[in-house]
């Protein structure tokens, strides 16, 4: 079959008028969310001085083009690295579950990138973000992501090298031969390992940076008259047989322009692992319904699957100790805790972790391995919350938490979560107009009129670096 043939002409030809409504709405709430991050990694990310110091030893910086919550101006190549790294320093970047990757992080800034250097339209940079999410998320369905992982590689990366190629190859205009060609070009730097696990190392956030700006580097080079390899993905050589031990081809280019996968894309309403989602959900409806003091909660037990259990669950004595944001990120009390406190569990809550209130609830939440939650995995990252407070019981079931494609965020809430992280950097007017661009970038005769708000007023700026 030929499988990238296909898939080049798909990319090719992909354009906002033929797509249906409710996929282009969701592709500008995904591009609003990814943005979100960026903005607030640029300050609050510990890697973010190393990313800025390294881009401009390397002459990344003095470009035209734009990363977000920077008030400097970097080469193509230069901002594809930082905002794509940067988007997914915070690990609160959309989601796709069977593909087992984020997405958005290496597609978006490679498109940006890309419309910048083109002075493209919003609505191509639309429609490229969209067919790169085709692109990367179908592909790693087809290694398929697990036999991938078991390899040790890291898909966001891997397979985001193809969709950042194919999103900038159709902001350029390529055509089927073209965009085919990219992703030739792509194949000889698709790379990313999971060795970071072993001393959390910050090479996750790079090789997904680096894969938008492989991808760009890739659609570029073809443009130019650069000749890719033939058959990047299908070949006898080529990324699914070389990365994965036994590849489903066909699964790339099946309901190929009648499914979109980009419509399985979850976002996380919440920064932490998504196994605690469900239970925050539960415990903030319960505080809103009974206008719950965190000191009348007496006990609280937060029901989990056992892979869950495995992550935010166990050791009990650990989880009940956070020392640091990503302790707090992997504990089901300390995500608990702070929405029973607070009424929110957002970025600014992990400040929260020497909070004495936030602390004093810690050792009265306990997670427990439930069968009835177990029974909804792995369809579901469901969760449940039994709280006794007032000499009561109370229990609160999640089957999807919010965020999941089933459940996914309103504007109001994608907005929210946006001012949550963006207006500490950029301030609140600069970020609502930010938003605004964003949301509109399908009506935007050129990409560099959302790009005129990425970075933060004189005066306002909090930044790292």
């Amino acid at each position: 079959m030929e499988i990238t043939a296909r898939l080049s002409e798909f990319v090719a030809g992909l354009s906002l008028d033929r797509l249906p409504p409710e996929v282009v709405d969701r592709a500008r709430f995904l591009v609003l969310d990814l943005i979100g991050n960026i903005v607030r990694a640029r300050h609050d990310a510990e890697s973010t001085v190393s990313f800025l110091r390294a881009a401009r030893a390397l002459g990344f910086a003095g470009g035209s083009c734009g990363v977000f919550g920077d008030p400097a101006r970097y080469t193509p190549p230069g901002a594809a690295f930082l905002n794509g790294a940067l988007a997914h320093s915070l690990d609160f970047d959309d989601t796709h579950a069977a593909a087992s990757l984020h997405p958005g992080a290496p597609v978006i800034p490679a498109a940006l990138a890309a419309g910048e250097m083109a002075g493209a339209s919003g609505a191509t940079v639309l429609a490229a973000i969209i067919a790169g999410y085709e692109v990367v998320c179908r592909i790693a369905l087809a290694l398929p992501a697990g036999a991938h992982y078991d390899r040790g590689f890291h898909p966001t990366a891997t397979c985001g090298a193809f969709g950042a190629a194919a999103a900038a190859g159709r902001v350029f205009g390529l055509d089927a031969a073209g965009i085919a060609g990219a992703l030739g070009t792509a194949l000889s730097q698709a790379a990313g390992s999971l060795e970071f696990l072993v001393n959390g190392a910050w090479t996750k956030r790079f090789q997904v940076g680096w894969a938008a700006t492989n991808g760009l580097v890739a659609a570029t080079m073809v443009r130019e008259g650069f000749k890719g390899a033939a058959e990047a993905l299908e070949g006898p050589h080529g990324f699914l047989h070389a990365y994965a031990p036994a590849p489903t081809p066909e699964r790339v280019i099946q309901d190929l322009g009648t499914v979109f996968e980009l419509m399985n894309t979850a976002v996380k309403p919440y920064p932490s692992c998504r196994y605690g989602h469900a239970g925050i959900d539960a415990a903030l409806a319960l505080r809103a319904e009974l206008g719950l003091k965190p000191e009348e909660v007496e006990a609280v037990t937060l029901g989990l699957p056992r892979a869950g259990m495995a992550l935010i669950g166990a050791p009990a004595e650990k989880k009940a100790n956070p020392e640091n944001v990503v302790d707090g990120q992997f504990s089901g009390p300390f995500v608990l805790a702070s929405a029973l406190a607070t009424g929110a569990m957002g970025w600014d809550s992990y400040a929260g972790l020497r909070d004495s209130g936030v602390r004093a609830l810690l050792g009265r939440i306990a997670c427990v391995f439930d069968p009835e939650i177990e029974a909804e995995f792995p369809a579901n990252m469901s969760g449940k919350v039994t709280l006794r407070a007032r000499g009561q019981s109370f229990t609160r079931k999640v089957v999807v938490p919010k965020g999941e494609p089933a459940n996914f965020l309103t504007e109001a809430e994608l907005r929210a979560k946006f001012h949550g992280l963006a207006d500490a950097v950029l301030g609140p007017d600069r970020a609502a107009r930010l938003a605004d661009a964003v949301l509109g970038i399908a009506q935007a005769p050129d990409v560099a009129a959302v790009m005129r708000f990425a970075a933060p007023a004189t005066g306002t700026a909090r930044l790292a670096g």
